[in-house]
């Protein structure tokens, strides 16, 4: 995968999502992907979350298909969900370490040109990639 970073502003990790939407080397950009840290929404902003959990927020699409969405950097969240205020750093390979359900899918960046949809044995994978 070449580092597009420099040249266009991208974050290594957008430009790893940009580079598998072009078809380049899905392989080193999932592994770039997944030693990055994205964001994830705070599902219930009610109060302060518990620093040692968790939770997913889970959305469902009209086909019925079940989605944690995460985002690359705080201007493609805006983007995508401009209600949300409060989001958590997250390792993207810990997602994987305790993944729920074989039925939940992880959205990367929904909304954007370059998103991506990982199935549950993809995000289950991406401790491995990581080298964790």
């Amino acid at each position: 995968m070449r580092d597009n970073s420099a040249s266009d502003g991208l974050l290594p990790s957008e430009a790893a999502l940009h580079e598998i939407a072009q078809g380049g080397d899905k392989q080193s950009a999932l592994t770039t992907l997944a030693r990055s840290e994205v964001l994830l929404p705070v599902a219930d902003e009610n109060g302060e979350p518990d620093p040692q959990v968790v939770q997913l927020p889970v959305y469902e699409q009209q086909d019925g298909t079940r989605l944690v969405p995460v985002f690359t950097s705080e201007t493609r969240l805006a983007a995508a969900m401009p209600d949300v205020r409060q989001y958590r750093n997250v390792p993207m390979s810990a997602l994987g370490g305790g993944w729920p359900s074989d039925d939940l899918w992880l959205a990367v960046d929904p909304g954007s040109p370059d998103a991506l949809n990982l199935p549950a044995d993809g995000v289950k994978a991406l401790p491995a990639l990581a080298g964790a």
